[in-house]
C-alpha cells in the first residue's frame, strides 16, 4: 500500500521494525457482548502465537474430534503475533477444552453462551506493538504525530494483508467480476511473482507447463482450493471454468471482497486530497456511535457534528445492497468504475454477486499512546491503542513510521486480516 498517500503529509515517518518477536506484536479481542455464562455453546478464549486464525482453528477441531466449520469465532488474526480471541463450539463438554493441549495455544477462559460465534461479533481489538530499530530521539514528535491522528482520523484503508501475500487477491477479484476465468485461474495457479517462492514457485511454473498433477503434488495440504483446481484442470483435459468452481465458493468471495477494498481504498485516497473529515451534498455519513448510515443534506450544518467525530464520510463497497450517494461523490464512485471497465450492475448479478455497505473513510484510535523501553534486544517504542472492528493497525503504523524489508511495518500475514472483526 505504498502507492497511498497519508494523512500525514508534512510528516516525516521513522524508521522502524515490527514482528522481530511474536510479543512484539500483540492483540486482544474486545467482545461485542459479554457471554451469558450458560447455554448449549461453549466460549473459550485462546492464546496463540505464530498461528493464523484457521490455523489455531484447525488444530483445535483436530485434538477435540471435530469438524472445523462447527468452531466458530469473531475475527481473523496475525500469526506473527501473540494474539488473544474468543472461539465457541456447541455441545463439548467444557473440561474437555480446558484440557487441550496444542503447541502455541494456550486456552485462558472458558464460559457458556446460547449462540455460535460469527465472523464480526466483536467489538474492536487492544493493540500492544513495539516498534525496534527506530529513532527513539524522536519520541516527542510522534507523540504529536500520533495525538493529530487521534484529532482527525487515520485512512481507513484495508491493508496489505487483505491483499495475500502477493498482493494480487483484488486483480483475481476483478477477473472473477469481469468472467475472465482465464486470468482468474492465472493468477491463482501460475504467474510466479518475486513472493513464491521454493515448491510453491515450482508448482506455478509446472501450471503453465500443462504438468497438473505434479504441481498439485508441490502445494502444501493446507492449500485446499488450489489442489481441487489443479485435480479438476487433469481430470478435464484443462478446463478452467470447471476448475474455478471447484474452488470454494467462499473463496471466489474473498477474491471479489478483495476487489471491493481495492476499490475503496482509491475513494479514501482520492477523499484524503480535501480532508478526510470534509462533508459533501449528498454523501452518505456513518454514525460512529452506532454505525447507523444517512444521507447528507446540509453539509454546512452537518459538518460541525463531522469536525467533533461524531460522523464521517463513506466510501463504498460496491454490491447489490450498497446505498449509493448523490452529487460529487457519486462521481468520484462512478469515475473510478468507468475507468475498470465496470458498472455497478457488475456486482450486482452473476455467480459472483456480493451484498455491499458502507464504510467510513476514517477511524479513530482510542486510548493512543508511545512510550519509549528496553529490553535484551534494546531499545523500542511501544505503542498501545485500540481500534475499532475491520480497522488496521497497518494503517495507523504506516503514519507514524517507514516501511522497510521483509519484517517491516507492512510484514502482516496473508489472509489474516481483520475486515471482518
Amino acid at each position: 500500500m505504498h502507492e497511498l498517500p497519508r494523512a500525514l503529509q508534512d510528516f516525516t515517518p521513522a524508521n522502524g521494525q515490527i514482528k522481530l518477536d511474536y510479543d512484539d506484536f500483540q492483540v486482544e479481542e474486545i467482545p461485542l457482548y459479554p457471554a451469558a455464562g450458560s447455554g448449549t455453546h461453549t466460549y473459550f478464549l485462546v492464546q496463540k502465537a505464530g498461528l493464523t486464525t484457521p490455523q489455531a482453528a484447525n488444530d483445535i477441531a483436530r485434538a477435540l474430534g471435530v469438524r472445523r466449520r462447527d468452531l466458530g469465532f469473531a475475527g481473523m488474526k496475525d500469526s506473527r503475533a501473540v494474539t488473544r480471541q474468543w472461539f465457541s463450539l456447541e455441545h463439548v463438554d467444557p473440561n474437555a477444552i480446558q484440557q487441550i493441549q496444542l503447541p502455541r495455544i494456550s486456552i485462558l477462559d472458558v464460559t457458556q453462551h446460547r449462540n455460535k460465534l460469527r465472523l464480526g461479533h466483536l467489538k474492536g481489538n487492544r493493540f500492544l506493538i513495539r516498534v525496534r530499530n527506530t529513532h527513539t530521539t524522536r519520541l516527542t514528535d510522534l507523540q504529536s504525530a500520533l495525538a493529530s491522528l487521534t484529532t482527525h482520523g487515520v485512512p481507513n484503508y484495508f491493508g496489505p494483508q487483505r491483499f495475500g501475500s502477493r498482493g494480487d487477491t483484488w486483480q483475481t477479484g476483478q477477473a472473477l467480476l469481469r468472467n475472465d476465468l482465464d486470468t482468474a485461474l492465472d493468477l491463482i495457479l501460475g504467474q510466479p511473482g518475486e513472493f513464491d517462492h521454493g515448491a510453491i514457485r515450482r508448482a506455478r511454473d509446472l501450471y503453465h507447463q500443462g504438468h497438473y498433477t505434479q504441481a498439485r503434488s508441490l502445494w502444501p495440504g493446507m492449500f485446499r482450493d488450489e489442489r481441487r483446481a489443479l485435480a479438476t484442470l487433469q481430470r478435464t483435459s484443462g478446463n478452467k471454468r470447471r476448475a474455478l468452481a471447484a474452488i470454494d465458493k467462499g473463496t471466489r468471495r474473498l477474491y471479489v471482497s478483495a476487489y471491493q477494498s481495492h476499490l475503496f481504498n482509491q475513494v479514501v485516497a482520492a477523499r484524503l486530497a480535501t480532508g478526510l473529515q470534509s462533508l459533501w451534498p449528498g454523501d452518505l455519513a456513518y454514525l460512529h456511535a452506532n454505525g447507523a448510515v444517512f444521507t447528507v443534506e446540509d453539509a454546512p450544518a452537518e459538518q460541525p457534528r463531522a469536525d467533533a467525530f461524531e460522523i464521517s464520510p463513506t466510501g463504498p463497497l460496491f454490491g447489490y445492497r450498497m446505498t449509493e450517494p448523490a452529487g460529487q461523490a457519486a462521481e468520484i464512485e462512478a469515475r473510478l468504475l468507468t475507468e475498470a471497465n465496470l458498472t455497478r450492475a457488475t456486482f450486482h448479478q452473476g455467480p459472483h454477486r456480493v451484498k455491499g455497505s458502507r464504510r467510513p473513510v476514517r477511524f479513530r484510535p482510542e486510548n493512543a499512546e508511545i512510550r519509549l523501553g528496553a529490553d535484551q534486544r534494546g531499545a523500542y517504542l511501544e505503542l498501545s491503542f485500540v481500534l475499532p472492528r475491520g480497522c488496521y493497525a497497518t494503517c495507523l503504523l504506516r503514519e507514524l513510521f517507514t516501511e522497510q524489508g521483509p519484517q517491516s511495518l507492512a510484514a502482516d500475514d496473508p489472509g489474516t486480516e481483520d475486515h471482518t472483526d
